[in-house]
């Protein structure tokens, strides 16, 4: 078997799914465009899902597909911290999540919601990157 060939046949998807949640538009427009298509040269391209309510958060996940979830801890009327404790305890194979909190120091509260990592507001697009990238390089060792 070739190179080519051995390639071909991996299981490294095409693209990555990504949740993005929060009720502010701003705010998910803000994570999409500190990620980019492909934030790192060895990750797949990155194909977003807006959510706004929590409702379809919770319905998109159940249906799978999803390889990581970005929930806005500041959302309202549900905080993504919330949300990501539901999926955590409800979905027998949830995702990574990654939590925006309100400031630094709510960390210990992205834990508690068992988050894989947490990037307070304001965003820094690097340290979004960063997380998102190991996040789901753990998601494709997996």
């Amino acid at each position: 078997m070739s190179v080519t060939d051995a390639t071909a046949h991996t299981s490294r998807p095409d693209r990555l799914r990504v949740l993005v949640y929060s009720d502010d538009a701003s705010t998910r427009q803000k994570v999409v465009l500190a990620l980019g298509k492909r934030p790192h040269p060895d990750l797949p391209e990155l194909e977003y899902v807006e959510v706004a309510t929590a409702p379809v958060v919770i319905r998109e996940m159940d249906a799978g597909g999803i390889d990581l979830a970005v929930l806005d801890g500041e959302a309202v009327p549900a905080g993504g911290m919330g949300i990501a404790k539901q999926l955590k305890d409800e979905l027998d194979e949830c995702p990574p999540i990654l939590v925006l909190t309100g400031r630094p120091d709510d960390a210990w509260l992205a834990s508690w919601s068992r988050a894989e990592a947490a990037v307070p507001h304001p965003l820094d697009p690097i340290r979004l990157s960063e997380a998102v990238i190991a996040l789901l390089r753990t998601r494709l060792s997996a």
